[in-house]
């Protein structure tokens, strides 16, 4: 897939939202619809939603016990950000749990200073599958984040980055994981964040996605008129 098309995508998926294209990736066969459950969006681009979603391409972040026998990377992720990334960091799989606060550490991987140089370079939103701290400045920012948790303590006592631009496998629950590649199309906003994969046609995920909403939209203009739920649905959904 080009950075081009990548890029037309971004702009694109940003005039709909995350449940949007769930809907999409169900159609193609995603029974979760892409979507990673459990995180809150502690900041956004704006206090509206007009501004429509956080979308683009992962940027990831692989952090490590600090006695992983992997070196740390060298120069750390934060001066390397591609314009136009969703930042994504994640924790290696040993330090994730299936269950509340869904990871074993307590530190924050993620501050209000790499907020600072992420909005510099130009990313679009960061996700951290852990905890996160000084969220007042991330919504000073406005810098889109999303995380697990909130912390107060720095990350660097207990884990260290092994890896930058690698899968991350994320625990979804009841330790069923699911695979966050480079470049994948992340998009976010109040509802969570949805990952479309590289394995699907693309294409027919885009497509999809206003023939969906416009039907929907016409589903809830029927019922606001009275007409029941189910036969609107069938009939303005017939054909998609």
């Amino acid at each position: 897939m080009t950075s081009q098309v990548l890029k037309n995508a971004v702009k694109f998926l940003k005039e709909y939202t995350p449940c949007d294209v769930s809907d999409s990736l169900a159609k193609q066969g995603l029974k979760n619809g892409g979507f990673f459950p459990n995180l809150t969006q502690y900041s956004s681009s704006s206090q509206s939603s007009a501004d429509g979603s956080v979308v683009g391409t992962a940027y990831t972040v692989l952090f490590a016990p600090i006695d992983d026998p992997r070196p740390s990377v060298k120069g750390g992720y934060i001066d390397h950000i591609p314009e136009g990334s969703f930042v994504v960091i994640g924790l290696t799989k040993e330090l994730q749990k299936s269950e509340a606060p869904y990871v074993k550490v307590n530190n924050a991987l993620y501050g209000g200073l790499m907020s600072t140089r992420a909005q510099y370079l130009n990313a679009n939103g960061t996700v951290v599958f852990g905890r996160i701290r000084d969220v007042n400045e991330h919504r000073s920012l406005k810098y889109p984040v999303f995380a697990y948790g909130l912390g107060t303590t720095a990350a660097q006592s207990v884990v260290k980055i092994v890896g930058v631009q690698v899968p991350i496998e994320i625990n979804i629950g009841e330790n069923f994981y699911e695979t966050i590649e480079p470049h994948d199309l992340i998009i976010g906003d109040e509802n969570g964040i949805v990952r479309i994969p590289k394995t699907v046609d693309l294409e027919s995920v885009l497509d999809y996605i206003p023939k969906r909403v416009e039907a929907d939209q016409l589903v809830a203009t029927d019922i606001a008129n009275g007409k029941p739920a189910n036969p609107s649905q069938k009939e303005r959904r017939a054909g998609l």
